[in-house]
């Protein structure tokens, strides 16, 4: 028979709370990733009924722009009339003291340098202002 010596002493068991508290905290992490995407969609737009219109019930008139098309040659095109830019500048200029809400359009084919582009903008600009834009597709 073995009988239990004074010097081994009844050890209190332990919880140990490190592994528990990395659980609780890889749980929680969890939770919080997943209610994140879950609430993206539904916080970031709010569902509206929009009106709709008949197409053309606008009553303002938008302003007709006077188009300047640059191809992917280089050659410039008053509407569909090849034109250099001395011979573009005083219509425009006349177009748009003409028309106040009168815009230019240049339209450059994509296919041109970007240097190119910029040059003819900067002189539509010269004699526009801030009323010539460039057109995009899309």
């Amino acid at each position: 028979m073995k009988f239990k010596s004074q010097s081994q002493k009844s050890q209190m068991p332990e919880v140990n709370l490190v592994p528990m508290m990395d659980v609780v905290m890889t749980i929680l992490t969890f939770f919080i990733i997943v209610s994140m995407t879950l609430t993206r969609g539904k916080g970031a737009s709010v569902k509206v009924n929009l009106p709709s219109t008949q197409a053309g019930a606008s009553q303002e008139k938008a302003p007709q722009p006077i188009v300047v098309t640059l191809d992917a040659q280089g050659q410039l095109y008053l509407g569909k009339v090849p034109a250099t830019l001395p011979e573009i500048a005083p219509q425009v200029t006349a177009y748009l003291q003409q028309d106040p809400q009168g815009v230019v359009l240049l339209k450059a084919d994509r296919a041109l340098s970007y240097e190119k582009v910029v040059q003819i903008l900067g002189q539509l600009r010269a004699v526009g202002g801030d009323r010539v834009s460039l057109a995009i597709e899309g």
